[in-house]
């Protein structure tokens, strides 16, 4: 690894990444980073200045960008950047939200499982913060199916989850869907439970979000018991990240899930995000 790469694991899941300058990594940096990524899955790297030209930059080092997801706002980017997606509570001169999420709890959730290809990777970027509250918390799914009893992995393996796509992490109707509360029947994408990371090969659950799950080809009550039992374990391993000013972290959409706090709407959050293209559909693992 570069020696101008300092790598530090935050003990649960996920790691700082030191001496590195994000508006200007070298390809060597870059190499090393990766190597991090796939280990750590969450990657913390703290004092950036970046533009967004540096921020789309950097991305692309990771895969093809993928555009903003369709949330309960719709999809907002800053004036000329379709591939930044605004997070944010801030409204405009109009009273119109600038980004997306507002300031309440956004719940644990992969960001578009429901889609047919979900993105590999996502990052967010903090631009203004508030004093308190808004902590995004990430948890490992490889540690989750390692927490997992034997009868439950047996049980579990071969099936599918459909991931609900009606309502977005903050529990918004995504723009243009029609409102459902019946699993079954809600719009969605069918993935395995359990997943093969495609470059490490690790396993992983492959949860989404809970609202709306359903498993395919059970009878509903269930499908409600056994992901109630599944996601009894998503606490295996927990990295809370409080952002100051400056922070880039990046995570792997297939092993980790994460969620974050509410905080005071009257204090202001901007975050620019992107996300990389999945570069493969979910793969069912096949050594659990």
């Amino acid at each position: 690894m570069s020696a101008a790469v300092q790598v530090r694991p935050t003990g649960t899941v996920g790691a700082e990444v030191m001496g590195t300058d994000l508006a200007g990594v070298t390809a060597a940096q870059i190499g090393a980073i990766k190597q991090a990524w796939y280990r750590h899955d969450v990657l913390i790297f703290r004092n950036q200045t970046m533009t967004d030209d540096d921020l789309l930059s950097f991305s692309k080092h990771f895969g093809a960008l993928d555009p903003p997801p369709n949330q309960g706002a719709g999809r907002k980017s800053p004036p000329g950047y379709p591939d930044v997606y605004v997070v944010s509570n801030v409204l405009d001169e109009k009273g119109e939200p600038i980004g997306a999420l507002g300031d309440g709890e956004a719940a644990w959730h992969t960001d578009m499982s429901y889609a047919p290809r979900p993105p590999d990777a996502s990052m967010l970027y903090s631009l203004e913060i508030p004093a308190q509250g808004g902590d995004t918390w990430f948890c490992s799914m490889k540690a989750a199916l390692a927490k997992m009893p034997r009868r439950l992995v047996d049980r579990v393996r071969n099936l599918d989850i459909k991931h609900d796509g009606t309502y977005d992490s903050g529990g918004y109707l995504r723009k243009g869907m029609a409102a459902s509360d019946n699993p079954r029947t809600s719009a969605g994408t069918p993935h395995p439970i359990i997943i093969e990371h495609p470059v490490s090969g690790d396993p992983a659950l492959y949860l989404g979000r809970r609202r709306n799950a359903y498993i395919v080809g059970l009878e509903l009550a269930e499908s409600e018991r056994l992901l109630d039992e599944i996601w009894s374990y998503v606490d295996a391993a927990v990295y809370r990240h409080k952002w100051a000013l400056g922070d880039l972290v990046l995570w792997d959409n297939r092993t980790t899930m994460h969620r974050r706090d509410a905080f005071d709407p009257s204090a202001s959050r901007v975050m620019h995000r992107t996300q990389i293209k999945g570069s493969a559909t979910p793969k069912r693992a096949v050594s659990v």
